[in-house]
């Protein structure tokens, strides 16, 4: 099974410049393809023997009109810009399907990355000891933690606040696992995390970004009365995206630790197919609804189960399952969202609904 480690990486200053710089290359690369593609499609409307040129296409012509021009290009990597006219054509590519909508310009200080690549998958030369990384065009840089291969063909070097990271994708056996487990349900919600209906365990959820808003709220203040383009504004903004960062670090830390314990410990797991973007519609839970990470959770869930030889099941959005009862299995046509409470006419049953919501 391939899967993808992500690490921090300790660069001196001078490496951090180069860092910065093959994010610019990448950057402009993505951007002049991305202004070209527009244009051709403009054209197009009224000539339609006009082709959109391929990735292939794009970087020659990068290569002749760009390149040429802009000497700086060659201070990165030849991978750099390469990679970012690819990314750009398949997101096109995703366009065209109608699988998503047109690919935005990138902003400087927004999501840099850029990807390297060495020697081949037979012979990779990015090579690192344990503590240390040698990047290509850059050198040795540090590592947080030691990555799982020793060699590998190609990395993606990225920002987040003001930390680069080196992911890489590596090959792993499945583990091995018990024989016998359980199937679950699983209730993804507001005020918990989650709520399993095998033992009734709750995940409580951590509200990240409810209990960080007052100090995201005062730094965000301290930015917008920084005059823009000073120094002491660049240091708020580097302050504000670290409090960001910290916000998404604490909600993925504890969906990853809901999702490997789901998918290690039970052979089916059963959740909800929720409309996740029609939710977000509500203004008054849409912070709410994006504090829980409910994309992020079927996501994990997604791959982890393939990891540990387990299965997900999605329900049907409209099967009513907080309206049956688990006992008697007696439907109950009314239950307002504000009754948290499911109380059986027949059988007297009584149960917290996101609790016997899974066990139908």
């Amino acid at each position: 099974m391939l899967l993808s480690f992500r690490t921090a990486l300790i660069p001196n200053n001078k490496q951090i410049t180069a860092f910065k710089k093959a994010s610019g290359v990448a950057r402009h690369s993505y951007n002049w393809g991305n202004a070209l593609i527009q244009d051709l499609l403009k054209k197009r409307e009224s000539d339609k023997t006009i082709k959109i040129p391929s990735a292939i296409d794009l970087h020659k012509l990068l290569v002749a009109e760009v390149k040429s021009v802009n000497n700086w290009y060659y201070e990165t990597n030849k991978n750099v810009p390469q990679k970012a006219l690819g990314d750009l054509r398949q997101a096109w590519d995703r366009c065209f399907k109608k699988i998503s909508k047109q690919p935005r310009f990138k902003k400087k200080g927004q999501k840099d990355s850029f990807y390297l690549e060495s020697g081949t998958k037979a012979k990779p030369g990015i090579n690192n000891d344990g503590k240390r990384v040698k990047l290509p065009s850059i050198g040795w840089v540090k590592l947080a933690e030691p990555l799982p291969l020793t060699a590998v063909h190609n990395c993606v070097i990225s920002r987040t606040a003001n930390r680069w990271f080196i992911a890489i994708k590596y090959e792993v056996e499945l583990p091995e696992v018990a024989t016998s487990r359980p199937v679950v349900g699983v209730d993804i919600g507001i005020k918990e995390l989650a709520v399993c209906s095998r033992n009734g365990k709750v995940f409580v959820n951590p509200k990240a970004y409810r209990r960080m808003s007052k100090k995201l709220k005062r730094k965000q203040r301290g930015v917008s009365r920084k005059v823009k383009g000073s120094k002491n504004r660049a240091k708020a903004i580097k302050n504000l995206s670290k409090l960001y960062a910290k916000v998404a670090n604490i909600r993925k830390d504890a969906i990853h630790k809901l999702t490997n314990y789901l998918a290690k410990n039970h052979s089916e797991i059963k959740i909800e197919d929720l409309n996740i973007k029609a939710f977000l519609k509500n203004h008054k839970l849409a912070g709410a609804i994006s504090d829980c990470g409910m994309y992020e959770f079927k996501r994990q869930l997604e791959y982890k189960t393939i990891k540990f030889s387990s299965k997900l099941i999605v329900v049907d959005r409209f099967f009513p399952s907080s309206q049956i009862c688990s006992h008697c299995g007696k439907h109950r046509h009314k239950m307002p969202l504000k009754n948290r409470v499911y109380i059986c006419p027949d059988c007297d049953n009584v149960q917290d609904r996101d609790l016997m919501q899974r066990e139908t």
